[in-house]
């Protein structure tokens, strides 16, 4: 940390501010505020305590108090190329992935040797699916900081989604022989294929847990990835245990507040119901499928189907829609759901043009596209308010494996995750908005089946296409044969042929009792 960011403290507390910094390094929220403390009763308004107060409130999931340390941190040093980089991964844990791109572009303007803002940046750039740009900055970060192998595992990510499975396999490899306690390259690796893993992998990431250099982001990252492991060896009691163990390190920084969430989309649906004028012009958004629905319920193979039509461009997990709502929140001064009542048809229509006008390059090349960010679900009523024309395919998998197979993926940014009862207090918001919509709309929403499309496929691939006004092609069913860049946890599987026995919750038998019962079911066996 440079003297100049802690000009103003005295000793002891710079050093404690340094030792914020260290612990927030390592994901650390408590040892970070507790270090922290002295310094933000004594100065308050320093820049560089705001600035670690900002980190400690985004780890917390306190994304308004967040952005408003971290804006008046830049405001009182506006030429520190570090203070936007810290502002752009505030404004992105927050979801405004627009403003956080102009930080980190901004940051690496001020200072084009800061390795962490080319990293950032190729990290928001990923996740807005801008994926040649990531890669871009990715390699720019690489060539900064070589040792910088979160931005190496990432563009091993990007290989994946290529499906240039290999070369991923490879770097993955390489990184972990320089550093065997990187979670990400550990979890990327695990994440490829069945098989992937050895023996040996797993005594290694044994090790690479009770290594200190590990931050709380690595061990998280490579408890999934052993669980995983374990999975495949049969070992599921084990299995189990670490996935509570990396669940339970991510759920001490930030916890799911589901009643809070549960209330929001309650908001929601109600402001929806019966619904507004929407958008005036019938054909808006006549080029949009929007493929909803839980993680791990099916929506990227649905993708991959619909992509394989010779009229549909998969553009993956866009992050538009929830973009243009937040705009129009800014521009009101006041929340989504709030300022659903006051809104016009006129409102609608221009909030759907925007929406085609921010995704119009997935339009050149073929006449439709999908938008397959699954948790759009919860805007379903918005959807149909601005885009009237638009095709809305909900995905509907088994609740038990849905439920399961998310506890047991690593989904970042996914709390609701941690437990098995905040899991199913989030499946049943997903259940009843998603048979509300169902009921209310059923020319524009259609609940699609995992099981039976694995049951008997070319009846359920017909049953889509014609649901999305599409002619039945024969390439959807033969979806694995279809080349082009998959952007989603499940990249490698759409690429193989549908396996019936992909289940899993059978495998661990009485373990996962409890969550049966959060879901109504019985117990195993009986």
């Amino acid at each position: 940390m440079s003297a100049a960011r802690l000009e103003g403290l005295d000793n002891d507390v710079a050093r404690r501010v340094v030792g914020a910094a260290q612990a927030l390094g390592l994901g650390r929220a408590d040892q970070a505020e507790a270090q922290l403390a002295p310094a933000l009763a004594s100065h308050p308004d320093h820049p560089e305590v705001l600035r670690l107060r900002a980190g400690i409130l985004s780890l917390r999931g306190d994304h308004a108090g967040a952005r408003k340390a971290m804006e008046r941190a830049v405001e009182l040093r506006p030429m520190d190329a570090l203070y936007y980089n810290t502002l752009g991964t505030v404004l992105g844990t927050a979801g405004d992935f627009d403003s956080a791109i102009r930080a980190l572009h901004r940051a690496c303007e001020l200072q084009p040797d800061l390795s962490t803002g080319w990293y950032n940046l190729g990290v928001m750039l990923t996740r807005c699916v801008r994926n040649e740009e990531a890669a871009d900055a990715l390699m720019r970060a690489v060539g900064l900081a070589p040792d910088n192998m979160d931005a190496r595992a990432l563009l091993a990510d990007l290989l994946r989604m290529r499906g240039d499975i290999d070369a991923s396999t490879r770097e993955y490899r390489r990184i972990l022989s320089e550093r065997p306690w990187s979670g990400m390259a550990w979890w990327g690796l695990a994440d490829l294929r069945t098989g992937t893993l050895t023996r040996d992998d797993l005594e290694q990431m044994r090790a690479a847990l009770r290594d200190g250099r590990a931050s709380d982001d690595d061990r998280i990252a490579i408890g999934f990835a052993l669980a995983k492991g374990l999975d495949e060896s049969g070992r599921y009691g084990e299995s189990l245990e670490e996935l509570k163990r990396a669940n339970a390190i991510a759920r001490l920084r930030q916890r799911w507040n589901a009643q809070a969430f549960s209330a929001g989309i309650a908001a929601t649906n109600a402001a929806f119901n019966p619904p507004p004028p929407g958008a005036a012009t019938p054909d808006l958004g006549h080029a949009a499928i929007f493929i909803v629905g839980l993680p791990r319920s099916g929506t990227t193979l649905v993708e991959q189907i619909l992509a394989s039509h010779s009229q549909v461009e998969g553009a993956g997990e866009l992050l538009d829609l929830p973009q243009v709502l937040a705009e129009e929140s800014r521009r009101r001064g006041s929340p989504f759901p709030h300022w659903v009542a006051e809104a016009t048809s006129a409102d609608w229509e221009r909030l759907g043009a925007r929406y085609l006008e921010r995704t119009a390059r997935w339009s050149k090349r073929r006449a439709v596209f999908t938008d397959k960010l699954p948790n759009n679900w919860m805007y379903i009523g918005a959807i149909r308010a601005m885009l009237p024309a638009a095709h809305i395919v909900v995905c509907r998998r088994d609740p038990l494996e849905t439920c399961f197979s998310c506890y047991r993926q690593h989904l970042a940014g996914n709390e609701y995750t941690r437990t098995p009862e905040d899991l199913v207090a989030f499946w049943r918001d997903f259940d009843r908005t998603a048979e509300l919509w169902a009921r209310l709309d059923p020319k524009h929403v259609y609940q699609h089946s995992y099981e039976a499309l694995l049951a008997d496929p070319e009846p359920a691939v017909r049953k889509l296409l014609d649901f999305c006004g599409l002619d039945f092609e024969e390439a959807c069913v033969r979806f694995h044969e279809t080349v082009r860049e998959v952007r989603s946890p499940s990249a490698t599987q759409v690429r193989n042929p549908l396996e019936p026995g992909t289940a899993r919750a059978h495998q661990y038998g009485a373990l996962i009792d409890p969550l049966r019962t959060l879901l109504g079911l019985p117990p195993f066996g009986s």
